[in-house]
């Protein structure tokens, strides 16, 4: 009792000496600590399907993320293949406008050289492009003090060279590389595989359906009795597939995403090491997208046989699967192929466009750890990217 009566009459007395000096109340001292937050400098490259929908997200939840994380998240560059806008007190919702208004050419050396104008510290790349071209500057960036964040596939998949070279410069400078989008979108599965694998958990197996695409495509093509190009042309007017659904069609996503998986077990693979089943007939492979699109009903004939051979408790999912002596560094099998699944099964109930991952391991024996959820769609995975943006800014200082 008498304790707290001292606390109290000492908070009083500081109070009311403050106020008497400074004007300022212990109240408004506190909320000038709470007000002190880790800044945190973006510059994010590619705005269009996702990676506008992430600025957007982002610009929105900035002030959530202040009062919630103490984190002030600030977008210092937009920028596309051509034009970057650049400011260092970052953007609002009409971003957009400025974009169109006020962009500049520029090269990835200019960002690089604004922010340290600038003076500016925890900085973060998020790649949500395509771009070859723009990977290729990943380590100059990492150099200059920048960790990275990407949605984009081609750091993970290129050569085997480039894919170690890049992590040495990683540890060189000690900076982070998040990609948890690469596959599966918003779910968090290259995180569960990282903790099995480096707790020494010995995973023997990882299978599924790794499309959202061509999940929703075979999902609605197994179960209905419409044509295979009908279901094709409403995934296309929906946003399920690329504008030419050929990328999708052609597998080599799915071999891609398979490939980053068999890297994170350390295991010593390259692309070409994925069989992969082109489900684009050789004809159809080199006309233009409107072409294939006045084409596409050339498919129902192939795939209407394929649907009639079926087994009553069967359904079609084209399945990626990687297994194997998984404890060698050149001992994966990769396959991903249409197959024919029990209906019963995890894969074979799969609904919409539903991405599903079984990991098999040692411990776990024949019961695999399930990871299921949307597998595609920008808003989906414009979260992922803000997850991996936030897990990586509470990390520094």
């Amino acid at each position: 009792m008498c304790s707290c009566k001292k606390i109290n009459f000492s908070l009083n007395l500081i109070q009311t000496i403050m106020s008497l000096e400074t004007g300022t109340t212990l109240n408004s001292l506190i909320n000038l600590e709470t007000i002190k937050l880790k800044k945190v400098n973006l510059a994010i490259f590619g705005h269009g399907n996702v990676g506008g929908v992430l600025i957007d997200q982002i610009v929105q939840k900035q002030s959530d993320i202040s009062k919630r994380r103490q984190i002030q998240l600030n977008i210092f560059a937009i920028a596309n293949s051509s034009t970057v806008l650049l400011d260092k007190t970052g953007f609002a919702e009409n971003w957009r406008a400025e974009k169109a208004h006020e962009a500049l050419p520029y090269s990835p050396e200019q960002v690089i050289e604004y922010a340290k104008k600038h003076s500016l510290e925890n900085l973060i790349v998020v790649d949500n492009t395509a771009s070859d071209t723009f990977v290729a500057h990943y380590s100059t960036f990492v150099k200059h003090k920048f960790h990275l964040i990407s949605s984009n596939k081609i750091a993970n998949t290129q050569s085997l060279q480039q894919y170690d070279e890049l992590r040495a410069q990683l540890r060189i400078h000690e900076k982070q590389y998040l990609y948890e989008t690469n596959v599966g979108a918003g779910l968090p599965l290259i995180d569960t595989i990282k903790m099995l694998h480096h707790s020494g958990e010995n995973i023997t197996r990882i299978r599924g359906v790794f499309s959202g695409s061509l999940s929703y495509i075979f999902n609605i093509f197994s179960e209905s009795n419409e044509s295979f190009s009908t279901v094709l042309l409403r995934a296309i007017e929906s946003g399920y597939t690329e504008p030419d659904a050929r990328e999708d069609l052609s597998g080599n996503d799915v071999g891609r995403k398979l490939l980053i998986l068999a890297r994170e077990l350390d295991l010593h693979c390259e692309l070409e090491d994925v069989t992969i089943q082109n489900l684009v007939p050789k004809e159809l492979r080199k006309l233009t997208g409107k072409q294939f699109l006045e084409q596409v009903s050339s498919l129902d004939v192939a795939y209407h046989i394929k649907k009639k051979n079926l087994k009553k408790d069967k359904v079609l999912r084209y399945v990626a699967d990687l297994h194997g002596d998984l404890s060698k560094d050149d001992g994966a099998v990769m396959n991903v192929s249409l197959q024919p699944v029990a209906k019963n099964s995890m894969i074979g109930q799969l609904k919409g466009s539903d991405s599903i991952f079984e990991i098999y391991t040692e411990s776990y024996g024949a019961n695999p750890i399930v990871i299921q959820g949307a597998g595609a769609g920008a808003t989906v995975t414009a979260r992922g990217v803000f997850g991996d943006i936030l897990r990586l800014s509470e990390k520094l200082n």
